[in-house]
């Protein structure tokens, strides 16, 4: 018995025969798309998933550095604060001793003593702004460096300087507000 035999007894191929099916090019066809589906899953297909697997895997890589940054950031602007916060507290000692040196100056030498008091006061007051200044000036330089940081790393390419300078400026503007 004949495949065609085989098939004719079918009541399957009874109906397919009255649609006009004809096997050997049903097969063929089947053939031919099961290579072309086989040379796409191979050379396209696999090769698109696994270029959207890396993009995927620089995208999260980039949003754990920006946290990354982002806790740094925080973790800098915490020490900062603990930094003024100290200068506030050693300048009010300062101060307070001022004043108390003023106190026993003035028991001895009234006139001297006032004048003393006020320069101390004025050098505790400048020193105090010039830490200040300072510490702004090192977390200004701080922030706009990890903002340079992590637009690097998250756009994936490297700032020239008149980018540089850019996002350093726009970091200190958002500071100063």
């Amino acid at each position: 018995m004949t495949v065609l035999n085989i098939l004719a007894a079918n009541p399957i191929s009874e109906i397919a025969e009255q649609f006009g099916v004809d096997w050997w090019k049903l097969l063929s066809q089947v053939i031919s798309f099961s290579l072309v589906a086989y040379v796409l899953a191979k050379y396209a297909y696999d090769p698109i998933l696994n270029v959207l697997a890396e993009r995927r895997q620089k995208i999260e890589e980039g949003l754990r550095n920006a946290e990354e940054t982002k806790k740094q950031l925080a973790n800098a602007q915490q020490q900062a604060s603990e930094l003024l916060a100290k200068a506030g507290t050693d300048a009010q000692k300062i101060i307070d001793d001022a004043k108390i040196s003023a106190k026993a100056i003035i028991d001895r030498e009234s006139a001297r003593a006032t004048t003393e008091a006020e320069q101390i006061v004025a050098k505790a007051h400048e020193a105090t702004v010039r830490e200040h200044q300072k510490m702004l000036g090192d977390l200004k330089r701080e922030v706009a460096r990890l903002v340079i940081n992590t637009t690097t790393k998250v756009t994936g390419k490297t700032l020239n300087d008149e980018d540089q300078k850019r996002l350093s400026e726009e970091a200190t503007k958002e500071l100063a507000a």
